[in-house]
């Protein structure tokens, strides 16, 4: 038999051997995984991981992470932080990690992820871009893979790995969909969903590229008659609008119901409309302005 790690990193993106790279590590099998896989690619790792303080064993899986940093040879850095129990938690957390990573970091994230994102996201109310996520993102190398084969990897290796209970906690939404959702809607199609979630997510990623480069246009809001933004197509207008509105890079972009308001100033059904941030579209002499507000 050959090298396990080969046939998976056929599947995945990583840079080139050499490269030194970050990885985020909460010592579940999905990111121990990435870390295997990395080492056989070659890459020169840093391993970090954040505690969140939220669960009694954090402390132990904190622990275990640095044990394995020490058996494979890489260094590890832990990040301490504190969650406030309450809504939203996952996002809450999911910021707070991010505040932490060094910018780049790559995390364990499958093709069952994936999928699972475009569900979450689908309930939400997304448009393209939440029905494309992770596709191309240079820190998700492993999407091309399945979770059950990266788990069988991780078992094979004999590493030991944590588990994190609240990943079977039906509170939560993304674990209702991944326990609940995922299983009903392959027993009612009769096939595996995920590949095909997957390929949905490429595709549209491919539609929303070229929607990107209909939309580009250089001008500022203001610098743009609103008769002529009230001529182009809405699917042009929306994403033109969408990424002037922005709050900035870190942040979300406006929401879709955010954008039609601002759709309505443009074609002067409104005089105004709020935005997030305390922010105020409005139109004079058939052009746009935004009061950023505070």
């Amino acid at each position: 038999m050959g090298d396990p790690a080969e046939a998976l990193l056929a599947l995945c993106r990583f840079p080139p051997a050499g490269t030194a790279v970050d990885l985020a590590v909460s010592g579940g099998p999905d990111s121990v995984g990435l870390w295997l896989l990395a080492r056989a690619a070659g890459l020169e790792v840093r391993v970090h991981h954040v505690d969140h303080g939220l669960r009694a064993a954090s402390a132990g899986d904190a622990a275990l992470v640095e044990e394995l940093g020490e058996h494979l040879g890489a260094p590890v850095i832990v990040h301490r932080t504190t969650v406030a129990p309450g809504p939203n938690l996952e996002a809450r957390a999911r910021a707070a990690r991010r505040g932490l990573l060094p910018p780049g970091a790559l995390s364990g994230h499958t093709m069952d992820d994936l999928a699972e994102t475009v569900l979450v996201n689908l309930l939400r109310g997304a448009g393209v871009d939440g029905l494309s996520p992770l596709v191309g993102d240079p820190t998700k190398p492993l999407i091309g893979l399945r979770r059950a084969a990266l788990h069988a990897f991780v078992e094979g290796a004999g590493v030991p790995v944590a588990h994190d209970e609240t990943n079977d906690d039906l509170r939560f939404v993304r674990n209702r969909v991944r326990h609940q959702v995922v299983p009903l809607l392959a027993a009612v199609a009769e096939r595996d969903i995920v590949p095909l979630l997957a390929r949905q997510a490429a595709l549209l990623a491919e539609e929303r590229a070229w929607l990107d480069e209909v939309a580009a246009d250089a001008r500022a809001l203001g610098e743009v008659d609103c008769r002529e933004l009230a001529s182009w197509p809405r699917a042009r207008l929306r994403r033109w609008l969408r990424a002037r509105l922005r709050l900035d890079e870190e942040r979300h972009p406006p929401s879709a119901a955010e954008v039609e308001r601002a759709i309505a100033v443009v074609e002067g059904r409104a005089r105004a409309a709020q935005l997030a941030g305390g922010r105020r579209l409005s139109r004079s002499r058939r052009r746009l302005h935004l009061d950023e507000g505070g």
